[in-house]
């Protein structure tokens, strides 16, 4: 007991030694340097001055629009008095991606970005009245633009969206007269691009995209991208919406052929909820009816194809009854082309002129590996489990459709009700594989033939 006694003492006062000695100590002060700056003061590769941005730790070398980065030797090289880095001048680095660069002062360090950025010039948009967009090709630097005749083409206002620190001109926001084409000049610092807008005035469209949306500029992705293919690749063919038709705003006095795309994330399953996601439609089924009724075709694509049960084209007035999607945010990704079956169709209209799998006369594939496609499906289920169509014969019965397209397990995804009397002609593809946008975008090969079976629908309904 008293060596223990003796042993707390000795810890006692060794411990009260030190913290007198360490009170006492006016020489108490870490050995760590961290009043270092790290700063980066100038950065060049192969002379292409550097922009620094102390804020986001980044330096961005701007160099020509068609510059090789893979390999550029740091010309210049600047930091803090005291500062090390993890790269030095005469280093040769691969900047066709991002490389981060350590520096050191003491014990304080910073990690800056290095990025390269190529002067670009394009036109990203083109809009006219805030309403009507052009469509861009940027292979060929043109913008076509499609309006109604009512307007005054003298003084349309453009709205241009260029890349980042681009100039053009004529400037955008500027009433311009858009009788002839007119070029606009787009630089930025190295780089040059010109392109002629051409505005076409339409009084009497032929074909019409209809939608929910009060302008294509505000479609989803999905539905844009199918809209622009319209208005790029069939004459004569306007964007409007539900709103417009149930107005009269838009003459449909000539409209051969409607085409709604119909896209929402998530899916549209059922005629109840149809109606819901799609009140605006609804609203006008009464014009588009008296449309219809009058020799007026449709196209109707993904859960547009619940559509023709508010027209009076269905017999029993059913609505595709096995309806499903992803968002396309996080839309999947396929490993290998997805396709859809035409048994006993292949000489259809619909299908001519496809690309096609030679050992698989009987499969229409629409996407490629890589594609991101959202599976959004629109179908009918046939069988005698569930539905009301035990058989494929029992749904031509019910629905007064001819069936033209299946998925693998024998659902309907294609289908019309053709032409009778003096009513217009509906064509209707409900299937997955049907998908006009990618997330990501992928080299095209069977994904053309969306377009292609698109184009020989038009000419199909056109030509009923």
């Amino acid at each position: 007991m008293v060596i223990m006694k003796n042993i707390i003492k000795n810890i006692f006062v060794a411990f009260s030694a030190l913290v007198a000695f360490t009170a006492c100590n006016d020489d108490n002060v870490s050995d760590l340097r961290l009043d270092g700056d790290c700063a980066v003061t100038a950065l060049s590769a192969d002379d292409y001055e550097g922009v620094i941005d102390a804020t986001e730790k980044t330096i961005t070398v701007r160099v020509p629009e068609t510059y090789t980065t893979e390999s550029m030797t740091i010309t210049r090289l600047e930091m803090s008095a005291g500062a090390e880095s993890s790269i030095r001048q005469g280093d040769v680095l691969n900047l066709s991606m991002p490389q981060t660069m350590h520096v050191t002062n003491g014990d304080v360090y910073m990690d800056w970005t290095i990025i390269t950025k190529r002067d670009e010039a394009k036109i990203l948009s083109f809009k006219l009245n805030d309403t009507y967009t052009g469509i861009i090709n940027e292979d060929d630097k043109t913008i076509s633009v499609f309006v109604p005749d009512n307007l005054d083409l003298k003084t349309l206002v453009p709205t241009i969206v260029c890349s980042d620190n681009a100039e053009i001109s004529p400037m955008s926001g500027v009433a311009t007269d858009f009788t002839q084409p007119v070029q606009y000049t787009v630089t930025n610092n190295t780089a040059q691009s010109i392109y002629t807008v051409t505005v076409t005035a339409i009084g009497k469209p032929e074909a019409i995209y209809v939608g929910l949306a009060s302008s294509m500029e505000q479609l989803n992705p999905e539905e844009q991208a199918a809209c622009k293919w319209m208005l790029a690749n069939i004459p004569n063919s306007l964007y409007a919406s539900f709103a417009d038709i149930k107005a009269g705003t838009v003459d449909i006095s000539e409209c051969k052929v409607m085409w709604w795309h119909f896209h929402k994330d998530g899916g549209v399953d059922g005629k109840a909820a149809f109606e819901l996601a799609a009140p605006e439609a609804v609203d006008a089924a009464v014009k588009l009816r008296d449309y219809y009724n009058n020799g007026g075709s449709f196209l109707f694509t993904r859960y547009a194809t619940n559509m023709p049960a508010f027209l009076g084209a269905v017999a029993n007035e059913g609505c595709p009854n096995n309806c499903w999607g992803q968002n396309e945010s996080d839309a999947e990704t396929v490993s290998g082309p997805w396709s859809f079956f035409i048994q006993g169709h292949t000489g259809h209209a619909l299908y001519q002129n496809l690309l096609m799998n030679n050992s698989e006369p009987n499969a229409v594939y629409t996407c490629d590996a890589g594609y991101r496609i959202t599976n959004s499906t629109a179908q009918w289920h046939i069988g005698s489990d569930w539905g009301g169509y035990p058989t494929t014969a029992d749904w031509r019965t019910q629905t007064g459709g001819i069936d033209l397209g299946y998925g693998g397990d024998g659902a309907i995804v294609a289908w019309e009700f053709p032409a009778n009397g003096t009513r217009g002609g509906i064509l209707c593809i409900g299937s997955g594989c049907y998908d006009w946008y990618s997330v990501d975008d992928v080299t095209e090969h069977y994904h053309a033939n969306v377009a292609t079976m698109t184009q020989n629908a038009f000419n199909y309904l056109m030509n009923k």
